[in-house]
């Protein structure tokens, strides 16, 4: 119960800050509206013998871009949530305050990204809900069960991915080069409005190293196909393979750059 308490504070916090900005709401309905409208229209125009070939369940492209396009996103907030959260925390002054307290750094990192998640999955909502009403976009097939858990799998797999940056910006404070390094590279080779199929076979092989890859796999499978937890097993355990060795990793390097920063006095250095 301490532990939920804990986490819910970090929440409660990030969503007292965000009432301040209630017109980014508005804002955030319209982007996603501009969105799924931009990439209903581009698979108009959008015909390949290979591309229909690959996609699952012989499913439309509209259907196969918006879930890259609606969830590439995960790995885009997971890369900025935790160094985001730290640098408001360093301008604000309550970086230091925060972490000589008595909870542990991994409840700190977790309840920090708890907000940009939960406002995602919001975003992401609007994005489907755009594509039902509007486009014809299809969940009738949906394994939602099997989707929900691709997505906790993913978001646990992501997670180590935004701690080695969070990392990166305690140490170096400005600039994250890694991050739209792993950004630009899964945006090639993940799957996010093509299928990895249609890749040269290097980069196919490039595209079985990185989680995002394996995340939209199986939430099209869940999402298009209505594949089953036996069908989508691979793509879980693809993710929770992952989770098990970047996060731990991630947390070790990320107590490791926090004790550096205490030593060469550079904590609170905005």
């Amino acid at each position: 119960m301490i532990l939920l308490r804990r986490l819910a504070a970090f929440f409660w916090r990030d969503l007292a800050i965000a009432r301040g900005y209630r017109g980014a709401f508005l804002l955030d309905l319209l982007e996603a509206l501009f969105g799924v409208a931009t990439v209903y229209y581009l698979s108009r125009f959008v015909e390949s013998p290979q591309l229909s070939r690959a996609l699952p369940q012989g499913g439309s492209y509209f259907a196969f871009a918006l879930v890259g396009f609606a969830f590439f996103d995960y790995l885009s907030v997971s890369l900025s949530a935790f160094d985001t959260s730290l640098e408001e925390a360093r301008t604000n002054r309550t970086l230091e305050a925060l972490l000589v307290t008595q909870t542990p750094l991994p409840m700190i990192l977790a309840g920090s990204a708890i907000y940009p998640f939960v406002l995602l999955s919001l975003r992401t909502l609007v994005y489907l809900a755009w594509g039902i009403f509007l486009f014809g976009f299809s969940t009738g097939e949906a394994n939602w069960p099997g989707a929900l858990a691709v997505l906790a799998a993913s978001v646990l797999a992501f997670a180590g991915l935004g701690i080695f940056c969070a990392s990166y910006s305690l140490l170096f404070k400005r600039g994250n080069p890694a991050k739209w390094v792993v950004l630009g590279i899964s945006g090639l080779v993940g799957g996010m409005m093509y299928p990895v199929s249609v890749l040269p076979r290097p980069l196919q092989l490039l595209a079985r190293l990185i989680p995002v890859t394996y995340s939209l796999e199986g939430m099209r499978a869940a999402l298009l196909g209505g594949a089953g937890f036996r069908q989508l097993w691979p793509s879980l355990a693809a993710l929770l393979a992952f989770a098990a060795i970047l996060l731990p990793v991630s947390f070790g390097v990320f107590s490791w750059a926090l004790r550096r920063t205490k030593i060469t006095g550079t904590l609170t250095h905005v």
